[in-house]
């Protein structure tokens, strides 16, 4: 994992484990709704509802299921209103989250999370309370296997790329927001294979914690994964 969302890293290894893929399809399809009530139903005049369609689409997501998601949004199906929240909390060893959702019932989610935050030792916290130590970056995450590693930093760099780094054979490009969608297209142009994109929140300060508290973390992380309504976690791990 590169750190920008630990939501990837999981729902990677669930699909590995038991192939629960019609979880991930509702986690895409509420982004998708949310994006296309906040901009409007074109994916070309709408940046948030071209980047969830794009995740949706890498994630072999059903037409069907992007064009019902869309529909969703812009009222044509009627149902409840779908709204995005972001809670702020504390893990284990005094680690920093922020948990992303979209939700069509507040209590209900707000509730969940906080029984399961409490049962893995965490709690919620107040609005500001961990927010101020992130920010809102772009990310880019390419594989650069069989490239050379400082040649693709350097094109990356050249991009506008504001940082880097590489984990194993996947480079992560950080962006400001406002130039994600331009250096993502510079970069696919440049032939490189984008493996995941999107915008997301980055830690200023980092926590250190022991392995014993990392495991711990790592449960409460599977636990708020399997919640319907959780959509990304971001942390100062």
């Amino acid at each position: 994992m590169s750190g920008h969302s630990h939501w990837a890293g999981i729902k990677h290894r669930k699909g590995l484990n038991d192939a629960k893929r019609g979880a991930v399809f509702t986690k895409h399809g509420k982004l998708i709704s949310i994006a296309a009530r906040e901009g409007g139903d074109n994916p070309d005049m709408n940046f948030q509802l071209r980047l969830a369609i794009d995740r949706a689409r890498a994630e072999n997501m059903p037409k069907e299921n992007i064009d019902r998601a869309i529909k969703r949004g812009t009222g044509e199906l009627g149902g409840a209103e779908l709204v995005e929240i972001v809670y702020e909390a504390m893990g284990p060893g005094n680690i920093m989250m922020l948990i992303k959702t979209a939700t069509d019932n507040r209590n209900r989610t707000v509730n969940e999370v906080k029984a399961i935050l409490t049962k893995f030792g965490g709690k919620l916290g107040e609005m500001g309370s961990a927010m101020w130590n992130f920010d809102q970056v772009g990310f880019i995450d390419a594989d650069i296997a069989g490239k050379d590693k400082d040649e693709m930093e350097m094109l990356a760099i050249e991009a506008g790329a504001k940082d880097t780094r590489i984990d194993g054979e996947i480079l992560t490009v950080i962006t400001n927001p406002q130039d994600l969608q331009k250096i993502q297209k510079e970069l696919k142009d440049k032939d490189l294979a984008i493996k995941d994109f999107g915008l997301s929140y980055e830690a200023k300060t980092k926590a250190d914690v022991d392995e014993k508290t990392k495991a711990s973390y790592e449960k409460l992380l599977e636990a708020l994964d399997e919640q319907d309504d959780v959509q990304e976690i971001y942390d100062t791990l």
